[in-house]
């Protein structure tokens, strides 16, 4: 059995079916390149995030947040929301797509960064929505937004902290510290030293405090786990000190990171021992929570969707061999191209295994030279019409397409 293999991957007769389809009769059938979700994967791996933290206490909610921007196909959200899950939106246009796909507002989380005073009208405007700021100078913003809606009401608020250290599979994707491997200097949330500040501020201008939220960054494996870890102590810490002041939470969001399996050689991120530190340090705290927060993308919606593309010729060309496809990097599998580390394997849906293997590099038809889904890849020889399913390709990647060389993005099947 290949590593990548369960309930949603299986091979029958040396050919990937996807959820019991075979993936070449679903190229016939929808054209290729084409988005396969599974909606029963999603699930699976959501009762697995929910399982880890299941030995929490009664009067503890575990609220699961789904990161929108990993994937807002809207059978995907209507399945989440009949799961009982929150949303996690960064615009407001996922707010209003989570609203329109059901969920209700006060079920939804936003949190944004560089957020301008009309975003802050557009949210306002949905009375249950917890606002999540991610500044202190943000602040400012959402009181004028508010005195130019008259609103009156309690306003929900979350801070977002920084709580000085980040984690990230490349150094685009750490979102927390002062600045990432490469040396930018990382844009989000409150510093330490101003966290408490921004909460009396916000007492002042009578907004309601409710929570606090942190994100390292995303795609964890086992040896980030002791950042993570880390970074709990520092949460439960500061809710402490917060606690001191007279700011009692209702929540402590510790966002997402955690993420899936995208190479064979890769150590999962322990999640169930994970879940038992949060609750462990939440409970010895006594903090007095109704609930705590984490905001899945990768870990929900990655292993549960491919992308099928069509090989239309082979090409060698100074002793390299190519197969080229009928799809775009950028258009279908963006993270390839925009994360040099950033990799997801490639199987012949066809002809999954064979005796004669070759290192095939798998070109894109755009023109631009880091359209490659896959650089030197051990496969069976493709052949033209022979079908490609390039794997892990539920999450961010639809959702970060474009129509670069005015390419359209494909359509999306959800089993």
């Amino acid at each position: 059995m290949n590593w990548w293999e369960g309930e949603f991957l299986r091979v029958k007769n040396n050919q990937l079916y996807l959820e019991g389809h075979p993936a070449e009769q679903l190229a016939k059938k929808y054209g290729t390149p084409l988005y396969v979700y599974s909606r029963n994967e999603v699930l699976r791996n959501l009762r697995s995030l929910r399982e880890a933290f299941s030995p929490a206490p009664a009067e503890l909610e575990v609220r699961v947040a789904y990161a929108m921007k990993a994937n807002p196909h809207p059978g995907i959200l209507k399945t989440l929301l009949k799961e009982g899950c929150w949303i996690d939106a960064v615009s407001p246009v996922e707010v209003e797509t989570a609203l329109k796909a059901g969920f209700p507002e006060n079920r939804i989380m936003f949190t944004g960064t560089s957020i301008s005073q009309e975003d802050f009208e557009r949210v306002l405007k949905h009375p249950g929505v917890t606002i999540n700021i991610d500044a202190y100078e943000q602040v400012d913003l959402l009181e004028a937004a508010r005195k130019k809606l008259r609103i009156k009401r309690p306003v929900r608020i979350s801070v977002r902290w920084n709580p000085g250290l980040g984690r990230g599979f490349c150094s685009k994707t750490v979102t927390a510290g002062d600045r990432s491997s490469d040396g930018t200097p990382i844009k989000f949330g409150v510093e330490d030293s101003r966290v408490l500040d921004t909460f009396r501020r916000l007492k002042r201008l009578g907004f309601k405090p409710v929570g606090l939220h942190q994100h390292l960054g995303s795609g964890w494996t086992e040896e980030d786990f002791p950042v993570a870890i880390k970074a709990v102590d520092r949460m439960v810490n500061k809710a402490r000190e917060l606690k001191r002041a007279g700011f009692g939470l209702e929540f402590l969001d510790f966002g997402g990171g955690f993420g899936p399996r995208y190479r064979q050689e890769q150590r999962p991120f322990p999640l169930p021992e994970y879940a038992a530190y949060i609750l462990d340090r939440v409970e010895t705290a006594k903090l007095g929570l109704k609930a705590i927060v984490v905001e899945p993308g990768k870990h929900l919606l990655a292993g549960a969707g491919v992308v099928l593309v069509r090989v239309e010729y082979t090409k060698q060309s100074y002793g390299n061999l190519f197969a080229c496809v009928n799809a775009g990097t950028y258009n279908t599998v963006p993270r390839p191209a925009i994360y040099e580390e950033a990799y997801h394997e490639i199987v012949n849906a066809s002809r999954v295994n064979g005796s004669k293997k070759e290192k095939v590099t798998i070109a894109g038809h755009l023109c631009e030279t880091g359209d490659v889904f896959g650089a030197e890849r051990l496969l069976p020889v493709p052949k033209r019409g022979d079908i490609l399913a390039v794997l892990m390709s539920g999450a961010y990647c639809r959702s970060m397409a474009s129509n670069f060389n005015l390419r359209a993005i494909p359509r999306e099947i959800l089993l």
